[in-house]
């Protein structure tokens, strides 16, 4: 896949998937309708940081990967760097901070149990779709790197291939 197609496949991808489960469902659950006091602050740096993060992913994925997060038009190379380097799954990491970090700022437990249900989504899509692909897609890259970064819980130090 050509770079321009990358891009604009990721870009695309970016405000379907994450932008649906991270952007207009809260916003439904609660239209953004945030509450003044302690848990919006630490909610606002949570959703904030799980925006930068979900940002540079997908800037990993065309410009690193050259493809997309989407299965149908996959990345050509397994994507190692930056946050890839902490955590084997930061693009969904991002988006559950993303989540959380609304519930936080609007004090909405409904926001919060849903938020719950898509990480138990998640970490049945990564395990029993995700990793298995990648184990095909990228035999020996991915065993490495399979290895060396875990899964959800983000490493301090770097790995380095």
């Amino acid at each position: 896949m050509d770079r321009t197609r990358a891009i604009a496949g990721t870009v695309l991808f970016l405000f379907v998937a994450p932008g649906t489960v991270a952007g207009l469902i809260p916003w439904w659950i609660t239209r953004w309708a945030w509450k003044a006091g302690w848990p919006f602050w630490p909610g606002l740096l949570l959703a904030g940081l799980g925006l930068i993060g979900l940002l540079l992913c997908f800037a990993d994925f065309a410009l690193k990967g050259d493809g997309t997060p989407a299965p149908i038009a996959p990345t050509q190379r397994l994507v190692t760097s930056r946050l890839y380097r902490h955590v084997r799954n930061p693009m969904y990491v991002s988006v559950m901070a993303l989540i959380l970090g609304q519930a936080a700022m609007a004090q909405n437990l409904d926001l919060l149990a849903y938020g719950i249900l898509i990480g138990l989504v998640t970490h049945a899509f990564v395990v029993t779709y995700e990793e298995p692909t990648l184990r095909q897609q990228f035999p020996d890259d991915y065993a490495a790197y399979f290895a060396a970064v875990p899964r959800w819980i983000p490493r301090l130090r770097p790995w380095r291939p």
